[in-house]
């Protein structure tokens, strides 16, 4: 059973990163709506790695109890611990591209902010910035 969460854990870390990358290559070039619409899958993906990493945790404490507390280095075979080493490099590499992620989201964020500040600009309360004021060029006289 450890051997099996380990191997659908490692292809949802997978997916993620492939999805990710995906994200990263519609985002540079507007696609936003193909980036909205991943969202629902990348979170079910995340879900069930989080559900699996409960079992897999569960079966590796189940495993050193029965092994009167033996290290898992002795307890696990081979290619258990090859699986968890790259379980180990793939969320390494899931992290990277989401690093990369971020700074992009961050900064068509930022750009949005900005276009939006410019057309309707807001007051500021000291840092804190409250309430768009309506845009002059924007006002409407009956």
């Amino acid at each position: 059973m450890l051997s099996h969460y380990l191997k659908t854990s490692i292809e949802d870390i997978e997916n993620l990163i492939e999805l990710t990358q995906k994200d990263i290559l519609d985002i540079k070039e507007a696609k936003h709506e193909a980036v909205f619409k991943r969202t629902k899958i990348k979170s079910d993906l995340v879900k069930s790695f989080e559900n699996k990493k409960s079992m897999l945790d569960n079966e590796l404490i189940k495993l050193v109890k029965k092994s009167n507390n033996k290290p898992l280095e002795d307890i696990l075979d081979k290619s258990q611990k090859e699986m968890l080493e790259c379980m180990k490099e793939r969320l390494s590499q899931l992290k990277q591209k989401n690093k990369e992620y971020a700074r992009f989201v961050v900064t068509v964020s930022e750009f949005y902010n900005s276009l939006l500040d410019s057309v309707f600009p807001r007051d500021l309360d000291g840092y804190q910035k409250i309430n768009h004021k309506p845009a002059s060029l924007l006002k409407i006289r009956a």
